[in-house]
Protein backbone atom coordinates (compact mmCIF):
# COMPACT_ATOMS: atom_id res chain seq x y z
CA UNK A 1 0.00 0.00 0.00
CA UNK A 2 1.35 3.23 -0.71
CA UNK A 3 0.06 5.07 1.86
CA UNK A 4 -0.23 4.79 5.73
CA UNK A 5 -3.64 6.46 6.87
CA UNK A 6 -3.86 7.59 10.23
CA UNK A 7 -7.31 8.25 11.53
CA UNK A 8 -7.42 11.87 13.60
CA UNK A 9 -9.42 12.42 16.58
CA UNK A 10 -12.15 14.23 13.99
CA UNK A 11 -14.08 11.79 12.52
CA UNK A 12 -13.13 11.47 8.52
CA UNK A 13 -10.28 13.63 9.05
CA UNK A 14 -7.21 11.37 7.97
CA UNK A 15 -4.07 11.70 7.72
CA UNK A 16 -1.61 10.26 5.09
CA UNK A 17 1.74 8.83 5.08
CA UNK A 18 3.06 8.21 1.78
CA UNK A 19 6.22 5.03 1.00
CA UNK A 20 9.17 7.22 0.84
CA UNK A 21 12.31 5.80 -0.91
CA UNK A 22 15.46 7.35 -0.51
CA UNK A 23 19.41 7.03 -0.98
CA UNK A 24 22.05 9.09 -0.73
CA UNK A 25 21.02 10.71 -3.97
CA UNK A 26 17.66 11.67 -2.94
CA UNK A 27 14.16 10.58 -2.65
CA UNK A 28 11.03 9.10 -4.47
CA UNK A 29 7.63 9.38 -3.92
CA UNK A 30 3.80 9.10 -5.18
CA UNK A 31 2.41 12.06 -3.82
CA UNK A 32 -0.82 11.07 -5.79
CA UNK A 33 -2.50 8.64 -7.22
CA UNK A 34 -6.50 8.17 -7.33
CA UNK A 35 -6.72 4.49 -7.15
CA UNK A 36 -4.50 4.53 -4.51
CA UNK A 37 -5.70 7.22 -2.77
CA UNK A 38 -9.36 5.66 -2.83
CA UNK A 39 -8.39 1.93 -1.61
CA UNK A 40 -5.90 3.48 0.99
CA UNK A 41 -9.08 5.95 2.59
CA UNK A 42 -12.60 4.23 1.42
CA UNK A 43 -13.16 7.30 -0.43
CA UNK A 44 -14.08 8.01 -3.98
CA UNK A 45 -13.05 11.31 -4.81
CA UNK A 46 -12.42 13.29 -7.93
CA UNK A 47 -10.02 16.43 -7.71
CA UNK A 48 -10.63 19.31 -9.81
CA UNK A 49 -7.86 21.86 -9.11
CA UNK A 50 -4.88 22.13 -7.54
CA UNK A 51 -3.69 25.13 -5.18
CA UNK A 52 0.00 26.07 -4.17
CA UNK A 53 0.61 29.02 -2.05
CA UNK A 54 4.05 30.47 -0.48
CA UNK A 55 3.72 32.31 3.03
CA UNK A 56 6.95 33.68 5.45
CA UNK A 57 6.82 32.53 8.92
CA UNK A 58 4.20 33.88 10.98
CA UNK A 59 1.40 33.66 8.55
CA UNK A 60 -1.95 32.45 9.36
CA UNK A 61 -4.26 31.61 6.70
CA UNK A 62 -8.06 30.60 7.56
CA UNK A 63 -9.97 29.03 9.20
CA UNK A 64 -12.01 28.85 5.45
CA UNK A 65 -14.52 26.61 4.24
CA UNK A 66 -17.20 26.99 1.55
CA UNK A 67 -21.07 26.58 1.69
CA UNK A 68 -22.91 25.04 -1.15
CA UNK A 69 -19.90 24.21 -2.80
CA UNK A 70 -18.39 22.74 -0.24
CA UNK A 71 -14.52 21.08 -0.86
CA UNK A 72 -13.11 18.20 0.26
CA UNK A 73 -9.08 18.96 0.10
CA UNK A 74 -5.79 16.95 0.51
CA UNK A 75 -3.36 19.27 1.96
CA UNK A 76 0.67 18.44 1.76
CA UNK A 77 3.87 21.17 2.55
CA UNK A 78 6.90 21.02 -0.33
CA UNK A 79 9.26 23.52 1.42
CA UNK A 80 9.20 24.49 5.67
CA UNK A 81 6.48 23.48 8.02
CA UNK A 82 3.19 24.76 8.99
CA UNK A 83 0.82 23.70 12.09
CA UNK A 84 -2.16 22.92 10.19
CA UNK A 85 -5.40 22.90 11.61
CA UNK A 86 -9.21 21.17 10.83
CA UNK A 87 -12.37 22.59 12.66
CA UNK A 88 -15.42 20.89 12.29
CA UNK A 89 -18.50 22.73 11.44
CA UNK A 90 -21.35 20.41 10.69
CA UNK A 91 -23.78 21.68 13.52
CA UNK A 92 -25.68 18.51 14.09
CA UNK A 93 -22.54 16.14 14.69
CA UNK A 94 -20.83 15.01 17.90
CA UNK A 95 -17.36 16.88 17.06
CA UNK A 96 -19.08 20.14 16.26
CA UNK A 97 -16.70 23.22 17.29
CA UNK A 98 -13.64 20.70 17.79
CA UNK A 99 -10.66 21.21 16.02
CA UNK A 100 -7.60 18.75 15.63
CA UNK A 101 -4.21 20.13 14.25
CA UNK A 102 -0.96 18.70 12.65
CA UNK A 103 2.48 19.38 11.38
CA UNK A 104 2.84 19.36 7.78
CA UNK A 105 6.49 19.72 6.96
CA UNK A 106 8.61 19.27 3.68
CA UNK A 107 10.45 16.63 5.68
CA UNK A 108 7.72 14.42 7.17
CA UNK A 109 5.95 14.47 3.57
CA UNK A 110 2.82 13.80 5.44
CA UNK A 111 -0.83 14.69 3.62
CA UNK A 112 -4.43 15.77 5.80
CA UNK A 113 -7.49 14.67 4.26
CA UNK A 114 -10.10 17.43 4.83
CA UNK A 115 -13.39 16.54 3.79
CA UNK A 116 -16.74 18.64 3.12
CA UNK A 117 -18.17 19.99 6.67
CA UNK A 118 -14.50 21.36 7.84
CA UNK A 119 -13.03 24.73 8.75
CA UNK A 120 -9.33 24.49 7.35
CA UNK A 121 -6.11 27.16 8.53
CA UNK A 122 -2.37 26.67 8.93
CA UNK A 123 0.51 28.97 10.59
CA UNK A 124 4.00 28.80 9.04
CA UNK A 125 6.63 27.81 11.77
CA UNK A 126 9.29 27.65 9.17
CA UNK A 127 11.09 30.61 7.85
CA UNK A 128 8.40 30.36 5.01
CA UNK A 129 6.63 27.05 3.71
CA UNK A 130 5.22 26.42 0.56
CA UNK A 131 1.77 24.52 0.43
CA UNK A 132 -0.51 22.42 -1.76
CA UNK A 133 -3.91 20.97 -1.71
CA UNK A 134 -6.05 19.18 -4.01
CA UNK A 135 -9.61 20.38 -3.99
CA UNK A 136 -13.35 18.10 -4.58
CA UNK A 137 -14.75 21.56 -6.13
CA UNK A 138 -13.55 24.38 -7.65
CA UNK A 139 -13.45 27.94 -5.45
CA UNK A 140 -16.40 30.03 -5.60
CA UNK A 141 -15.44 33.66 -3.56
CA UNK A 142 -19.01 33.85 -2.75
CA UNK A 143 -19.60 30.93 -0.74
CA UNK A 144 -16.41 30.99 0.83
CA UNK A 145 -16.63 31.99 4.65
CA UNK A 146 -13.89 32.21 7.29
CA UNK A 147 -13.88 31.35 11.34
CA UNK A 148 -11.75 33.57 13.42
CA UNK A 149 -8.74 32.15 14.15
CA UNK A 150 -8.98 32.89 17.63
CA UNK A 151 -12.33 32.11 18.56
CA UNK A 152 -12.06 31.44 22.46
CA UNK A 153 -14.94 29.12 21.91
CA UNK A 154 -12.55 26.62 20.06
CA UNK A 155 -9.50 27.63 21.61
CA UNK A 156 -7.12 26.40 19.24
CA UNK A 157 -3.81 26.07 20.45
CA UNK A 158 -1.68 27.34 17.23
CA UNK A 159 1.79 26.26 18.23
CA UNK A 160 3.13 30.09 17.52
CA UNK A 161 4.51 32.15 19.67
CA UNK A 162 3.68 35.86 18.98
CA UNK A 163 0.77 37.40 16.96
CA UNK A 164 0.03 35.91 13.23
CA UNK A 165 0.38 38.05 10.40
CA UNK A 166 -3.49 37.86 8.77
CA UNK A 167 -5.44 38.80 5.71
CA UNK A 168 -8.19 41.28 5.87
CA UNK A 169 -10.37 38.89 5.24
CA UNK A 170 -9.01 36.66 7.95
CA UNK A 171 -8.92 39.54 10.26
CA UNK A 172 -12.36 40.38 9.96
CA UNK A 173 -13.63 36.10 10.05
CA UNK A 174 -16.64 35.77 12.30
CA UNK A 175 -17.07 33.57 15.89
CA UNK A 176 -18.29 30.18 15.26
CA UNK A 177 -21.71 31.24 17.03
CA UNK A 178 -21.77 33.96 14.51
CA UNK A 179 -21.37 31.23 11.41
CA UNK A 180 -23.07 30.01 8.59
CA UNK A 181 -22.49 26.34 9.44
CA UNK A 182 -23.00 23.00 7.57
CA UNK A 183 -26.62 21.50 9.04
CA UNK A 184 -29.59 19.46 8.26
CA UNK A 185 -31.31 21.79 5.68
CA UNK A 186 -28.69 20.86 3.21
CA UNK A 187 -25.46 23.48 4.00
Amino acid sequence: MPYTVTPTALEDVLILEPRVFGDDRGFFYESFNARDFNEATGLSCTFVQDNHSRSVQGVLRGLHYQILHPQGKLVRVVAGEVFDVVVDVRRNFPDFGKWVGIHLSAENKHQLWIPEGFAHGFVVLSESAEFLYKTTDYWYPEHERSILWNDPAIGIDWQYKGTPALSKKDAAAVLLRDAVVFDDAGL
